[in-house]
Formats: structure tokens, sequence, C-alpha cells
């Protein structure tokens, strides 16, 4: 390939990186606003979303200017993939930050403080494992890659108790069910950034060796 396509394909995986540290931003900024009750944060986190939005658009654009104007194969051709995809994660990723955002404008976890322990482990953990995703793309370390890969056990285990817990609370406290619905929402959030954390850290793994890994992992 060209010169030129080797800049334009650097600047785009700089966007992606780019893109990345906004939509950890708005992730950092949504669980502040839910753990904090902190209402016009979690307005921000919402009218945030627009802007991955657009960017979205643009670097699937772009990529796909890429594909068409240079058909690159092997390895080139397989990082515009994974481009493609990331951009994707990242976008659904930005849309799960966004629904906890709009959880935290309503519902007040400092009434159900000390409780639900298990949901404030997870946070900080999935919002590391997309750091850590992200990173593993930028470096193109799959040793890397791997560390979200065993992480995601602890995050789905972690889910895992917060979902038993709330229906062993709303068996107890049906008058508590409204705020335990949002909780159930925060947690399922928050599970689905983990997979897309992985998913990118899965892509990985595939820029380097050509190997598909997804369905592998998944009979671990």
């Amino acid at each position: 390939m060209t010169a030129h396509f080797v800049d334009l394909l650097n600047e785009l995986k700089g966007r992606s990186l780019r893109m990345a540290t906004l939509v950890e931003d708005i992730l950092q900024d949504a669980c502040d606003a839910l753990f904090h009750t902190d209402h016009v944060l979690a307005q921000q986190v919402v009218e945030r979303d627009r802007d991955v939005d657009a960017e979205e658009v643009e670097v699937e654009a772009e990529v796909i200017r890429l594909l068409a104007l240079y058909q690159p194969v092997g390895s080139d051709l397989r990082i515009l993939c994974t481009l493609l995809k990331i951009n994707n994660d990242l976008e659904r990723i930005a849309d799960c930050a966004v629904n906890i955002g709009e959880r935290a404008r309503h519902l007040d976890l400092r009434k159900l403080a000390g409780r639900f322990l298990d949901l404030r482990k997870m946070a900080p953990l999935v919002q590391r494992i997309l750091h850590d995703a992200m990173q593993a793309f930028g470096s193109q370390a799959i040793d890397e890659a791997e560390k979200v890969f065993s992480a995601e056990h602890a995050v789905d285990a972690l889910y895992g108790q917060t979902v038993r817990q709330i229906v062993e609370e709303g068996s107890k406290n049906a008058e508590e069910m409204p705020s335990l619905v949002d909780i159930l929402s925060v947690a399922k959030n928050l599970e689905r950034i983990a997979d897309h954390a992985t998913n990118i850290a899965e892509d990985v793994v595939y820029v380097q060796t050509g190997e598909i890994v997804r369905h592998r992992l998944a009979r671990m």
C-alpha cells in the first residue's frame, strides 16, 4: 500500500482512540452521576451521546471510503474491518452509559446504600475493562487483550449476584420495586459494556493473528 494510505489508516486509528477516550469519559460521568445522585451530570451524559453518534457516522464513512478506494488485503483489510467493528462497539457502549445516566436522573442510590455492594464493585471493574481493551487495541498487544477476557468473568459473576439480590429484595419489599428495576437496568448495562469491551479485545487478537476467537472464548 502507498504511504498515503498508511497515513490515512494511522489517522483513522487515532480517531478511534480519541473516540474511545470520549466514551470512557461519558461512562465515568454516568457512574459518578449514579453513585452521587448528580442529576445535572446525568443530563450532561445524555446530551454528550450526540458527539459519539456523530463521530461514529464519520468514522464508518471513512472506513468504507478507504475500502472502496484502496481495496486493501491481508493485515490492512483486517485492520479496517476491525476499526468498523470497534467503532460500532464504542457507540453501543456510549448508549449503555446513556441508559445508566437516564436511570441516575431519577434513582437516588443513597437510599439503598450499603446493600448493593456487588453493583458498586461492577462499575469500576467495567471501566477498567474498557480502558484495558482500548489500550490493547492501541498497542496491538495480545497479552493485554487476554486480561480483558479473564476480567469479564468477574463482571458476569457480580452481575449474577446482583440479579439474585434484586429478586430476593423484591420478594420482600414490593414498594421498592421501581428502584430495584432501575438497579437491574444499571447492572445489565454495565454487563453489556463489558461484553462490548471484550469484543474489542477479541478484535485485537484477530488483527494480530487472523484468528476469530469469540466462539472459542464462549466455550471456555
